[in-house]
C-alpha cells in the first residue's frame, strides 16, 4: 500500500528543505505519516489484517525514531513539523 507518485511528489515538494531534497527527516516523517493515515483507514474495514498491522507498527516506530532525531538536532524544525502535520507529541 504505497502512495501514488503524484501524491508522494506533492508531499516531498511541501516538506523539502532545498530544491534537491528528498531524504531529510521532515520529508521522511511526512511520507510515513501519510502511509500511516492510509493504513489506519484500511484497518477500519479490515480489523483482522494482522500482517499489515505489523507493518504499521514498524512504520510508527520508524517515525518516532526520526522525530526523536529531529528533536535532538533542531527543536525549532521539530516543532514546525509536528504543527504542520498535526501530530500529537
Amino acid at each position: 500500500m504505497s502512495l501514488a507518485v503524484e501524491q508522494k511528489s506533492q508531499i516531498i515538494h511541501k516538506y523539502r528543505i532545498n530544491k534537491s531534497d528528498s531524504g531529510s527527516p521532515e520529508v521522511q516523517v511526512a511520507l510515513l505519516s501519510q502511509r500511516i493515515q492510509h493504513l489506519t483507514e484500511h484497518f477500519k474495514t479490515h480489523q483482522k489484517d494482522h500482517h499489515s498491522r505489523r507493518g504499521l507498527l514498524s512504520m510508527v516506530a520508524r517515525r518516532r525514531k526520526l522525530l526523536k532525531y529531529l528533536k535532538d538536532r533542531s527543536p525549532e524544525r521539530y516543532q514546525a513539523l509536528i504543527q504542520s502535520l498535526g501530530i500529537r507529541r
